[in-house]
């Protein structure tokens, strides 16, 4: 049950699609835990890309998801609903959301709550379901990743990027990454990439292929004339996964090459999933991730923080592409 909650909270809303400017402060009632969930006070929610494109207009909602945007949080438990078991109220909790990030209070399914990771500051944890989640799916899950081989990340300083070198590390690869500027290069060796190759200077097709003569799997979030080169660059039996198209989604793709060399490419997207796919993942990145923050494996990387009525600098940084890691949204 919930106690001595609030009649209403503070969200961000997007009244009409546009620029950053279209993220306004509004009122809306705190939500109460239907069956099955579990209601979030928010301490902190990440910033994601999706969430721009959503500000945008230009990333469909899935049947039933909320106008707020925000894919992740992290809080205490706030109200506990009918049939939830293994949570308290004022327990630490993280959270996969499938929106209704950017407020002060989220209801959500007690299968996509996770336990904040030892180790991990409880703001910082805010950053980590979606993008642990994304990589956990995509890379071990759909491309099976495994230790031994050679791994390449495009966008290497992003969310995104930043966990999974981490990941990929952990697991016994040898990890390849690219980057835009020598400081985002710098940032992913540092946290374990074998070599980063700057884009804006290196060809990354020829760089990764004299640092380890190809790779196994690459997780792609760029597209366009991106993905024959990348075709080009996987090993016999090699895996391509799409979780994004920065450069669109388009390209002219010789497919004998991907016949001859047994390729695999495939793409997916976590929001639309049921919640038991959802849950399925958290538990996952949960037994097989989360103890690696205590060991030292796995760091949060938050770049910045910002109060939650500041969402539209939040998403000017973000698309200027500027950071390293995870934004973050403080109600």
């Amino acid at each position: 049950m919930a106690n001595a909650l609030p009649a209403e909270m503070t969200v961000i809303e997007t009244p009409v699609p546009g620029g950053p400017e279209a993220l306004v402060p509004g009122r809306r009632p705190v939500p109460r835990p239907g069956p099955g969930e579990v209601l979030i006070r928010i301490a902190a929610a990440g910033v994601n890309r999706a969430d721009c494109m959503q500000r945008a207009g230009n990333y469909p909602l899935p049947p039933g998801a909320s106008d707020i945007i925000g894919l992740e949080c992290s809080g205490t438990v706030a109200g506990i609903g009918e049939g939830v078991e293994g949570w308290t109220v004022g327990e630490p909790v993280c959270a996969l959301l499938s929106g209704d990030g950017y407020c002060e209070y989220t209801a959500v399914p007690a299968a996509q709550c996770m336990a904040v990771p030892d180790g991990v500051d409880l703001i910082d944890a805010g950053g980590l379901p979606e993008t642990y989640a994304t990589v956990w799916a995509n890379v071990f899950q759909a491309c099976a990743l495994g230790p031994g081989e050679t791994f390449l990340v495009q966008g290497g300083s992003s969310g995104i990027g930043t966990t999974a070198i981490q990941l990929a590390k952990a697991w016994g690869c040898t990890v390849l990454a690219t980057a835009g500027s020598a400081e985002k290069v710098a940032a992913c060796e540092a946290l374990g990439a074998d070599r980063a190759i700057d884009y804006r200077k290196e060809d990354f097709v020829a760089a990764a292929r004299e640092a380890a003569g190809g790779a196994d799997v690459i997780l792609d979030m760029v597209g366009g004339d991106y993905i024959p080169r990348q075709l080009e660059l996987l090993n016999h039996g090699g895996r391509l996964c799409f979780v994004a198209f920065m450069q669109g989604p388009e390209a002219l793709v010789n497919f004998g090459l991907v016949q001859r060399k047994q390729l695999v490419v495939t793409g997916s997207m976590l929001r639309p999933r049921s919640v038991e796919e959802k849950g399925r993942i958290c538990r996952e990145v949960s037994d097989y991730a989360w103890p690696r923050f205590a060991s030292g494996e796995l760091r949060p990387v938050t770049h910045a923080r910002f109060p939650l009525a500041e969402a539209a600098e939040a998403h000017r940084l973000m698309e200027s592409s500027a950071h390293i890691g995870k934004i973050l949204l403080l109600p």
